[in-house]
């Protein structure tokens, strides 16, 4: 009344109460204990986001903790022959045996032949990591090597007599501890940790990262591999990719020396495929990965969780390919059985002793090794001769001090991961 007494309108809002938002030259804004409501809601919400990321992630982290199986009997055992095993000489650097089994126990392996309790060791290879991290060398050893076995503990309690046998026989007497004491007995180098992984588990890797691919000189029709695959370049994932590292008949010769020499190519590509970021850094092909990895592994106690080996691959992570090496023990025909192989020396002795002492180890592709066609299957490369002269001592001229050549430094047929041809 007021105002109309004095000649004006009451300004009102849009529903005709005095006052309204109108009257401000603007929109109302929400009462204050609105505002603090919606904060609120939007502050529980965004706690409840991070419990449940926080809850997913240490659900995964758990499952993929309990993924590995710890290989407690094979540990038992090798503290039981502590005193004969070999000793560090390279404070920091690591040597890790990784076994591939073939046995036919075990969910989607019995498609490769009849489960009948045993199980050898269809690959070996001693991986060398130094101690500074910035190479590594895998070095394989052929399942038909003849060897010294010790005296071993098999599965049913009872122990095997030390002999003179082919190397994958060790795993099937006496499982990981009983290759790693033929390994150290054989090398001399002392092995640090173990893994074991399955026919199902490789394939399940290799499936996570979107298949390996590979470069094929020819065809392979190999029916005991189930592999069937035209020449040239390729990718293969899980089924073809076992077939092709465990194809030994339609290949070359048919020796186990090729079919090595494609593990080593395939393993080549395989860690290009990891380091890269479509790997690495995609979380939809690194949860794969891991949980295919993790749940096929047995390995040590020192690896068996996920936190060890999460330090070991960050250690690995950063090697250039060119400094992965790959190569395989020297060796050839055993004489007795040219079906068998055993050890060149001193070549296999050199390569042991560097390893050993933590030197790096130089390799040549078999296309630039002179004569390497020329070889018989399963012949190691020859060392070359090359020397270096020591320098003249001070105060003689040229010629009039004596020269002291030093050890030749050896290289041996192999291949890197930065070189992953056609074989």
């Amino acid at each position: 009344m007021l105002a109309a007494a004095r000649g004006r309108t009451p300004v009102t809002d849009s529903s005709g109460i005095p006052g309204g938002s109108d009257a401000a030259g603007g929109e109302r804004r929400p009462p204050r204990d609105r505002r603090r409501r919606l904060l609120r809601w939007i502050g529980l919400g965004l706690t409840l986001l991070v419990l449940v990321g926080a809850a997913t992630g240490w659900w995964l982290y758990n499952k993929l903790d309990g993924n590995i199986t710890e290989d407690t009997s094979a540990a038992a055992e090798l503290e039981r022959y502590e005193r004969e095993r070999p000793a560090h000489l390279a404070t920091g650097a690591q040597n890790i045996l990784l076994i591939g089994s073939d046995s036919r126990s075990g969910k989607g392996n019995a498609g490769y032949g009849e489960d009948k309790g045993t199980q050898r060791s269809d690959t070996t290879i001693l991986l060398h990591l130094p101690q500074d991290r910035r190479s590594a060398t895998a070095v394989s050893i052929p399942r038909d090597l003849m060897t010294e076995i010790p005296s071993c503990l098999q599965p049913d309690g009872s122990r095997t007599g030390a002999s003179f046998a082919q190397f994958n026989w060790a795993f099937e007497w006496g499982g990981a501890a009983c290759t790693i004491r033929t390994v150290e007995k054989l090398t001399g180098i002392r092995i640090d940790h173990h893994m074991v992984i399955d026919f199902s588990g490789f394939k399940r890797m290799i499936d996570a990262v979107g298949g390996v691919e590979v470069c094929l000189k020819q065809p392979i029709d190999d029916v005991q591999a189930k592999l069937k695959l035209p020449g040239g370049r390729q990718t293969l994932r899980g089924e073809q990719a076992l077939g092709f590292v465990r194809a030994r008949h339609s290949l070359g010769n048919g020796s186990d020396t090729e079919r090595m020499e494609r593990q080593q190519q395939f393993l080549g590509s395989l860690v290009k495929k990891v380091q890269s970021n479509g790997v690495l850094l995609n979380p939809t092909r690194l949860y794969p990965l891991l949980d295919a990895a993790t749940s096929s592994l047995t390995t040590d106690p020192g690896l068996a969780s996920l936190r060890n080996m999460y330090e070991l691959v960050r250690g690995v992570r950063g090697i250039p390919t060119h400094r992965i090496t790959f190569l395989t023990v020297p060796r050839r025909p055993y004489a007795p059985n040219p079906n068998r192989d055993e050890l060149v020396e001193p070549d296999a002795e050199r390569l042991f002793q560097q390893l050993r002492e933590d030197e790096p180890v130089t390799v040549t592709p078999p296309e630039a090794t002179p004569s390497a066609a020329a070889r018989a299957p399963g012949t190691a490369a020859p060392i070359p001769a090359a020397t270096t002269t020591a320098a003249v001592p001070e105060g003689n001229s040229a010629g009039e001090g004596t020269s002291t050549p030093s050890a030749p430094i050896p290289t041996f047929t192999g291949t890197t991961a930065g070189n992953t041809g056609c074989r």
